[in-house]
């Protein structure tokens, strides 16, 4: 029988966080790079967005990343390995962050409806019709409010690590990890990279407050109440050892999406598609590419 993750200790949270240091410092180190990858800035709703695009195929993919993410801490092995003849893959930095600055992060109300307007306004300024999207974590859900709010915008989806909404359990879970001083310096040291010491610190406390307001002042909503209006083709992956998402909410997703498929992956954890990146790479390709009938 399952472990439940509502029953996982914080050192379980703590060693979801030192795995994602570990395979994120592998990546940058050893990854064997397929595509080539370009780096492109443009102004969205006036703000700098850097985006890195890689592959020249007919069908086009945008990756979310997760909380604080970019595309080179989050989907490097995407954008890399995925097939660029099959796709052309874009990834952006969401505003504030990576290198998507200045300015430095902003936490309005609802502040993945801001990230969700500023994605859907990338889409357009590409000019190549709709796209797939790609989204992990933060990124999922800033890809769900998108499905909802421009559907029109896109084609399929592949979500992983993400919820519809929030509960005391989940704000308890990143409340455990809000003081970074506690981690270890290896799990630091990605995003004291990209940002600095101080400022991640202070990015991640304004990330954990932002996150959590959507439990006190908007009774832990964040799209639930409109996911079944979700058309979409999509794909759900649940790492079933991810400490940070329990399995209520891709249950959730897959009971809401009508058009949705789940598949359990018992042995992942929350960064599923760097750990096991050629697989996952495969899972959504054979997706992304299987013809809708």
């Amino acid at each position: 029988m399952l472990l439940k993750l509502c029953q996982r200790p914080l050192t379980s949270r703590i060693s979801s966080l030192k795995h994602w240091s570990v395979y994120y410092s592998s990546i940058m180190m050893n990854s064997s790079v397929t595509n080539s990858i370009s780096s492109f800035e443009t102004s969205i709703d006036g703000d700098k967005i850097h985006y890195q695009s890689a592959g020249n195929g007919p069908h086009h993919l945008l990756l979310l990343p997760g909380a604080l993410g970019s595309a080179t801490t989050d989907f490097l092995p995407q954008l890399s390995k995925l097939n660029g003849d099959i796709f052309t893959i874009h990834c952006w930095d969401p505003p504030g962050y990576g290198k998507s600055r200045p300015p430095n992060r902003s936490w309005p109300d609802k502040f993945f409806n801001r990230d969700a307007t500023s994605a859907a306004n990338l889409i357009r300024n590409l000019d190549v019709g709709n796209m797939s999207l790609v989204g992990w974590s933060d990124g999922g859900i800033t890809a769900l409010v998108m499905a909802v709010l421009y559907p029109h915008l896109i084609n399929k989806m592949v979500l992983f690590g993400c919820n519809s909404y929030i509960t005391e359990t989940d704000v308890k879970y990143i409340e455990d990890i809000r003081d970074v001083d506690k981690w270890s310096p290896r799990m630091r040291a990605p995003m004291e990279d990209v940002y600095g010491k101080e400022h991640f610190k202070e990015l991640w406390n304004g990330w954990i407050d932002a996150y959590s307001s959507y439990l006190t002042n908007h009774d832990g909503d964040i799209v639930k109440e409109r996911v079944k209006e979700i058309q979409h083709r999509t794909l759900i992956i649940h790492g079933q050892k991810d400490a940070l998402v329990p399995q209520e909410h891709p249950d959730y997703l897959h009971s809401q999406i009508a058009n949705s498929r789940l598949i359990n992956w018992p042995e992942a954890k929350h960064n599923l598609h760097l750990k096991y990146a050629d697989e996952f790479n495969e899972l959504i390709t054979e997706f992304l590419t299987k013809d809708s009938s």
